[in-house]
């Protein structure tokens, strides 16, 4: 009897971490081709024509798909549950490559990155679903920040890397083997992912109605998304691009060190979290993270670094970019505990758009101060970053303050 109890609860973590890692490595897998436009950019905008606006919305379109697609998938892996929701996401964005193989119109690519991003959109829904149910509240923050630090692998090996292959073997032939194993992993997926339960409607509705009244919720994250320019903006695709133009460095060099604050972020992820929960205050950490980030932005502008000191700067921006676990967990805490579960949607969906704002609003002045061969064009285009960083410091050093000052007063009266 206790062989076959013990073989049953060998069975049953063989499939909670077999599960945990097939969402992960989705993750990662869609992480890859969110960066793809930055290893590809000179071959893509030859296929459709491109100039440096259009190839912005290009890369940005990704964010749309991605965001919107938030409130509609959460409802539905609510409801159907990620074993048949991530599998059907997988499978949309590999269809997202195919205009890359087959297409010669700039539209097409446009849709085509856009279902990428619908597809992407599951991953981190996904991984949300499946931690809150298998491993509970409690493990939550503390998962969830391992399976970023996983997904955040398929975003290193999609900058040098990758661009080496696609130097080796083509461009297409490279996008013709992320399509394959998407298929493979479509497969795998359904054929591992148990099914788990759901919740009923009624909860559903009751959740969106205490998410979309929450003033807090939604300023916690319109400033964090004015933080996302580093990792969403510079990060996946205009950073390769920066340090060749500005700095004069080698394609592959200039990806690796790209590639750099992915690297960063992999050890940030737990290590901020760890931070935040130690002090006890997710604000006062995304304020410092914001201060640094703007800071090192700022350096990075003036065009006098070495390569070496490039890429320690650039580790340091990755770990402050994990400020978006802080803030994605903060926002949660504006709204019941039953509505958790979709605020992370939400709050994550907010986040994302502003990454097609900073790919698009970076193209267009790229475009207007001379095109994508001026490095004076690129410093100004990617100014808009440290700008965005600075507001959205200030306004999480404003709500900082403002909740220790009511917690003195809260103490004051306690004492009395």
């Amino acid at each position: 009897m206790q062989h076959t109890i013990d073989n049953k609860i060998s069975t049953a973590s063989r499939v909670i971490w077999s599960t945990w890692l097939i969402v992960s490595v989705f993750y990662a897998y869609q992480y890859i081709l969110r960066v793809m436009p930055n290893v590809m950019m000179q071959d893509i905008m030859r296929q459709f024509n491109l100039d440096s606006t259009l190839f912005g919305q290009f890369s940005g379109i990704y964010y749309i798909g991605y965001a919107l697609m938030h409130i509609p998938l959460g409802i539905l892996l609510d409801r159907y549950g990620p074993k048949k929701i991530m599998p059907l996401c997988i499978i949309i964005t590999v269809m997202g490559l195919l205009p890359i193989l087959f297409a010669e119109y700039w539209l097409y690519a446009i849709v085509g990155r856009c279902l990428i991003g619908i597809g992407s959109s599951g991953a981190i829904l996904s991984a949300f679903a499946v931690i809150r149910r298998i491993f509970g509240a409690d493990k939550f923050t503390r998962v969830l920040s391992f399976t970023v630090t996983i997904g955040l692998m398929g975003a290193i090996y999609g900058g040098g890397p990758m661009n080496y292959l696609c130097n080796a073997m083509g461009y297409k032939s490279v996008t013709i083997a992320l399509a394959i194993f998407g298929i493979l992993l479509c497969l795998v997926a359904y054929a591992i992912t148990p099914n788990l339960q759901t919740q009923q409607d009624v909860s559903v509705l009751r959740n969106v109605k205490d998410v979309f009244k929450s003033k807090m919720m939604w300023l916690i994250c319109l400033l964090a998304g004015l933080m996302v320019g580093p990792l969403e903006g510079f990060a996946d695709v205009w950073g390769k691009q920066f340090l060749q133009n500005t700095y004069g460095l080698d394609g592959t060099v200039a990806s690796s060190l790209s590639s750099t604050i992915f690297l960063g972020m992999c050890f940030g992820a737990p290590v901020l979290s760890y931070i935040g929960a130690k002090i006890k205050d997710e604000l006062l950490t995304i304020t410092i993270a914001g201060a640094l980030m703007t800071f090192c932005f700022s350096v990075l502008l003036e065009g006098n670094l070495t390569p070496f000191s490039i890429s320690c700067m650039f580790a340091v921006v990755g770990i402050c970019c994990s400020y978006q676990i802080l803030a994605i967990f903060k926002a949660s805490t504006y709204v019941p505990i039953s509505a958790a579960g979709l605020t992370t949607a939400v709050a994550n969906m907010i986040i994302m758009i502003f990454g097609y704002a900073f790919h698009a609003l970076i193209g267009f002045v790229i475009n207007l101060t001379g095109g994508v061969q001026s490095p004076e064009a690129f410093i100004y285009g990617i100014a808009i970053i440290p700008v965005a960083l600075l507001l959205g410091t200030i306004g999480f050093g404003v709500i900082y303050w403002r909740e220790s000052m009511v917690r003195a007063v809260n103490n004051n009266q306690a004492r009395i």
